[in-house]
Order: structure tokens, then C-alpha cells, then sequence
């Protein structure tokens, strides 16, 4: 791998754009066996770009998008950077009150959603002055005979609505052509959300250069990749994961990718028969998934040429499986650990193909340096566990709006340099590898999703019958960790008549991924000897 590559001075339109000139004919998106060429994608984008025109999208408008993987989520994402606006990506399952947010946060005027939260969308609606608003089903670029099974099986039907539809809103654009606008590398494309130094869900700001960077990056650190490869694009595109790997990395290489709106960890093997893609990238729960599948019994494997896994720790013993029940199907390949967050858009290092060490995730991408330090600020020798800091052309612009936050975060050190302090702890052996060891934050990793346990808590806490309580993220074999509340109610409560009301409220304003699968009620927590809640007893002691 090298350990400096050349950075366009372009947008992320612009730097596809390039790529669509060079491979016009190639398969840029395939959706259901429905294929977009990248010449067709541009024309999508362009499109798109003209009805954004249309409903008075300008430079530096925030855009919400709200979408599962569809082509029109990639058409938009595209589109608006063509127009110098602001993508702001929303998980459709994220509560009423948290897209309010969102919306408010940045100013955004235009939502695009999913139909089957059209009802969600309407409330938001009427709390945010001035927003419109554009539904999309997960059908509308389906092939027409996989259109009509999915109108007669899917059993969730989208509520009626009176918000316009994609055709209507893309109609209204017709003859405007807008030209590119060639903003700067160092120009927010999009706003992606995480927790930040706190619990709460920050807005992080991604340039162009941060997501072209890493699409280079990554392309670089895999190696072996070429244009026309298939990848099966199954993390979302509202992730940092999904959006930057499985989308953007995707199209920078002239690749395919095989977008899937829904998937479940337990039908993935269905997924990788039907399309045979060379590269797949997901997170453990999906290669647990496949571990314990008899679906792969008597399969071949031969056709995957690069496995990645990444948005939380996959075990040494796991990998060691996954790689056996890999080599014993005839994939010549073995999974590749990386390690990353949103604030680096995703992936920052990555475990080369030739090397074999269960314990690291790898090393650092090209033009992206590590470090790790002790608690006052030192930098620590090879071998020595401190927390993770790191630098590079992909480390956020910052949190949108939150100054204090951004510098919590993003720290100037004697080297002249700004650092990313990730809140991971972990170390750097004497080769240069990177070894992660736990997050600092007390954060839940549940199928690859970032939930903030603060969040969940502070919706609990403000029910008038709570006295305390604290969550935590326990063992789950599809999603890794699952969320448990651990409540203590006032005395004479009726649990389970809480239980309800707090579930309600938390339906209104947590994620549904996010939601707790389980709910235990307790007469005090357990602490320290500091007097601090004792988390690992919660997680631990059920």
C-alpha cells in the first residue's frame, strides 16, 4: 500500500462525473437486476439537479434525505452536491422529534423520505415551518415483475398521503439544466450524525475531499480492485459505511453497486448467490450470520475477491471461523478487519491482504496518521494502551453548530497538526499496526449502528415514576449488542403499566433501531466503589 496518493481538487460530482466519462457503458447501479449504466447515472443525477433547481434548491442549501438504499437516494446525493447543496442524511427509522431536529438544525426546506413513513413526515411537516417534502417508494425503479411481487407481498402498506411523489417532483424540472457548481474540496457535502464527545447525535460535516479521499483511499488500501468489480451495497447510505464505502467508493472505481434497501444478517447468503459479487463489506453481525447458516453447505465462495468488515470489533475467534468456513467454501480470500468512525466519514486503517494477525484491524490508510496517548495528553511508545488519535484528509470539518463539541474533539497539538481524539482506547505495535482494544465512550454497537445510551436514559429519567436508571449494550448473537434498560420506579409502581408508557415515549423519541430489547426493573442499581453505576454488573448479571 502507498503511503501518499494524489487528491483531486473537485467535488464528489465532479470526480464521478470523470469516471462516467471514462467507463459510459459500465454498470454503475443495479437494483434488482435493474441496471443504470454511468452515463445513465449522470442523466439521472442531472435530472434530478433540475427539479432540485426547480423547487429552489441554491448553493449551500441543506437537502434532507431520508432513504434507504434506492437509486433515487443516490441520484440525490449526487445531485445536490452538483448544485453546491448540502445532503443531510437521515435514518428513515430515527423518531419524530430527532428528524424535527435534524431539519431545524440545518435549515433544511426539502425532505425526500421513504413512503412507508409518510404519516411520520407529514407531523414533521407541521412542526417545521416552510418544509415540502417528496416520498419515494422502495418500488419505483424496481423491474416491473419484481414491482408487482413486491405490491402484492409486502404486507406494510404506505399510509395515504398527500405528499408528492418522485415522478411529480422530478417532472417539474423538465428543461432546466443546471450547471455543475464547482465549490471547494474543503466544502461541506454532507452532514452525516453521530454522538460526538456526548451522547447526544451530532451533525458531522464531511467535505468533498473527505469522502473522495477516502473513496481513494480505500480503493488504494484493498487493493487488487478494478473497474467494473460488483460490490453488494447492503449498509446504508444515511452511514457513513454505506454511503462512503458502498456508494461513493464504489462509483469512484467504475464498479457496481448492488443496492438492497432491506436485508436481513440471516438471508444474506440468498443475496450473495443471486448477484455473486466480488467485493462484500458489512459488519460482524453479518459474518456471524454466515458462521452458523447451513444454507452455504455444498456452496462455492470462489467469486469474492475482498471481504471487509467494519463498524464495531469482530472477535479473534470469530475471524478465525469466518476465514475456515470461507477457505472450506473455496474463497481464496480471508476477511479484512478495518477500523474507522463517522468523524473519518468511516474507515481510517485497514488489515492488508498478506497479513495475518487476529487481533489487529490494520494499518492506517495512506496520508493518515495514528497515535496513541495517555490521559494528560502524551504520546505513548509502541505497545503501551491509550486512547486512539488520528489525522488525515478524511477527519470531519467538524460538528455542525457545535463549537464546544468540535473543539472537545478536533485538537491542535505541538506539531502543528489537528487531531481526531476517537474516545477509543487501543494501541500501535512496534510494526505499526493498529490493535483496538474498547471504546471510551459508553456506546452500544447494535448491527453496526452507533446508539447512545445517554439519549435512551434521558427519555426514561423524565418519567415522573422513575427514580434511576442506565443502559447498556448486552451480548446478541444477529445484532452483536442489543440494548437493556435497567429502571428503578418508585415504590408501588405498576411495572408493567410503566413499561408501556415508557416504551411510548421512547417510540416518539429514540430511533427505532435504537429502542431497547429488553426492559428489567430493579429495587437500586448496583455501584462501584466510587460510588459510580456499575455498568458490567448490568450487563453481565441480567
Amino acid at each position: 500500500m502507498k503511503r501518499h496518493i494524489e487528491y483531486p481538487d473537485c467535488t464528489i460530482y465532479e470526480l464521478i462525473e470523470r469516471r462516467a466519462a471514462e467507463y459510459p457503458g459500465y454498470c454503475a447501479l443495479d437494483y434488482f437486476g435493474k441496471s443504470v449504466s454511468y452515463s445513465g447515472l449522470i442523466s439521472e443525477i442531472k435530472k434530478c439537479a433540475g427539479a432540485l433547481t426547480a423547487a429552489g434548491v441554491k448553493r449551500g442549501d441543506a437537502v434532507s434525505i431520508c432513504l434507504p438504499n434506492t437509486p433515487e437516494a443516490v441520484y440525490l446525493f449526487y445531485a445536490v452536491n452538483m448544485i453546491g447543496g448540502v445532503a443531510n442524511m437521515i435514518h428513515p427509522m430515527s423518531a419524530e422529534n430527532e428528524i424535527v431536529r435534524f431539519v431545524e438544525l440545518t435549515g433544511s426546506r426539502l425532505i425526500f423520505a421513504v413512503d412507508l413513513i409518510a404519516d411520520k413526515i407529514e407531523r414533521v411537516m407541521a412542526k417545521c415551518s416552510g418544509l415540502d417534502a417528496v416520498k419515494i417508494s422502495v418500488s419505483d425503479s424496481m423491474p416491473i415483475h419484481i414491482k408487482i411481487g413486491y405490491s402484492v407481498t409486502n404486507k406494510k402498506k404506505p399510509p395515504k398521503s398527500s405528499i408528492r411523489d418522485w415522478k411529480t417532483f422530478i417532472s417539474a424540472g423538465n428543461g432546466i439544466a443546471p450547471g455543475v457548481c464547482r465549490t471547494s474540496a474543503d466544502e461541506t457535502a454532507a452532514i452525516l450524525y453521530s454522538g460526538g464527545t456526548t451522547g447526544r447525535p451530532k451533525g458531522i460535516m464531511l467535505t468533498n475531499l473527505n469522502f473522495n479521499a477516502l473513496a481513494l483511499q480505500s480503493i488504494e488500501a484493498c487493493g487488487g480492485l478494478r473497474a467494473g468489480m460488483k460490490m453488494l451495497s447492503v449498509m446504508p447510505v444515511f452511514h457513513g459505511f454505506g454511503l462512503g464505502v458502498c456508494i461513493h467508493t464504489m462509483m469512484v472505481l467504475g464498479g457496481t453497486a448492488v443496492l438492497q434497501p432491506k436485508f436481513s444478517a440471516a438471508d444474506f447468503h440468498k443475496l450473495l448467490f443471486r448477484y455473486k459479487p466480488d467485493i462484500i463489506a458489512g459488519v460482524p453481525a453479518i459474518f456471524e450470520a454466515m458462521i452458523i447458516n447451513k444454507s452455504f453447505d455444498g456452496k462455492r465462495l470462489d467469486f469474492l475477491k475482498c471481504i471487509v468488515s467494519g463498524g464495531d470489533s469482530l472477535a479473534p475467534s470469530t475471524k478465525k471461523k469466518l476465514n475456515d468456513m470461507l477457505a472450506g467454501h473455496g474463497c481464496r480470500v480471508k476477511v479484512r478487519e478495518g477500523y474507522g468512525l463517522t468523524e473519518c466519514v468511516t474507515g481510517s486503517c485497514l488489515m492488508p491482504e498478506s497479513y495475518d494477525d487476529l487481533l489487529s484491524v490494520g494499518l492506517p490508510y495512506p496520508d493518515t496518521f495514528y497515535k496513541v496517548i495517555d490521559s494528560e495528553g502524551n504520546e505513548l511508545p509502541a505497545g503501551e494502551e491509550g486512547e486512539i488519535i488520528l489525522r488525515g484528509p478524511t477527519v470531519m470539518k467538524g460538528y455542525y453548530k457545535e463549537p464546544d463539541e468540535t473543539a472537545a474533539t478536533l485538537k491542535l497539538r505541538d506539531d502543528g497538526y489537528i487531531w481526531l481524539h476517537t474516545g477509543d482506547i487501543g494501541c500501535i505495535g512496534e510494526n505499526g499496526y493498529v490493535y483496538f482494544r474498547q471504546r471510551l465512550k459508553r456506546m452500544i454497537v447494535s448491527s453496526g449502528y452507533n446508539i447512545y445510551p445517554q439519549n435512551i436514559e434521558d427519555v426514561i429519567s423524565s418519567h415522573s415514576d422513575v427514580i434511576m436508571c442506565a443502559v447498556v449494550g448486552v451480548p446478541d448473537q444477529l445484532r452483536g449488542e442489543k440494548v437493556r434498560a435497567c429502571v428503578v420506579a418508585k415504590e408501588g409502581t405498576d411495572k408493567e403499566k410503566l413499561r408501556g408508557e415508557l416504551m411510548a415515549a421512547l417510540r416518539e423519541n429514540i430511533a427505532g433501531y435504537a429502542l431497547p430489547r429488553e426492559m428489567l426493573f430493579y429495587d437500586s442499581l448496583p455501584k462501584t466503589l466510587v460510588g459510580k453505576i456499575a455498568y458490567n454488573e448490568l450487563k453481565n448479571g441480567g
